[in-house]
């Protein structure tokens, strides 16, 4: 999986070096939707609000519940002072449903433990990424990862991470 994420960053880079970056979505388009693979996996939704800011959206499976929904509000900046390549950063809420299970650090006992829960979850998490917006398609990719809090039923932290690709009809 390792060697997949780096091959798929590279393809990504690649490719944002022979394409232009849009301000906001492709074709000025203001809303798109499309899938993302990791730490959540399922559907996604952007919604566009200026040139610099928006909201996404996900539905979709995570160790943190069978079933996982979160949104986060995202800033959009130049950090390579480049219009090919920007770069986001946001913070958001989750709410996992059904079985959830996963890795996570439990301060009190100072060590990683493994969790199994029954219950609904909820957490908030902060997201850094980078988008690609290839000049002359209706499509935005997108790499982004950053930690997830487990606010209930227990406290913990662990990292989300997912690639994915929104199309702008």
């Amino acid at each position: 999986m390792k060697k997949l994420l780096i091959i798929a960053t590279n393809v990504l880079i690649l490719l944002a070096l022979v394409v232009n970056t849009n301000a906001q979505g492709p074709k000025g388009k203001d809303f798109g939707f499309g899938l993302i693979m990791g730490d959540p996996l399922g559907l996604t939704i952007k919604i566009w609000t200026s040139n610099e800011n928006a909201f996404d959206f996900y539905l979709g499976s995570s160790y943190f519940g069978n079933i996982r929904v979160g949104g986060d509000y995202l800033w959009h900046f130049d950090a390579f002072n480049s219009n090919m390549v920007k770069m986001y950063a946001g913070i958001g809420g989750v709410v996992g449903f059904g079985t959830g299970h996963g890795i996570w650090y439990k301060e009190n006992k100072d060590k990683f433990y493994y969790w199994d829960d029954n219950s609904m979850g909820i957490g908030a998490r902060a997201i850094l990424g980078i988008n690609f917006i290839p000049r002359r398609t209706p499509l935005e990719i997108f790499v982004e990862f950053g930690p997830l809090v487990g606010l209930s039923p227990n406290y913990g932290v662990n990292m989300d991470g997912a690639i994915g690709i929104r199309f702008y009809p």
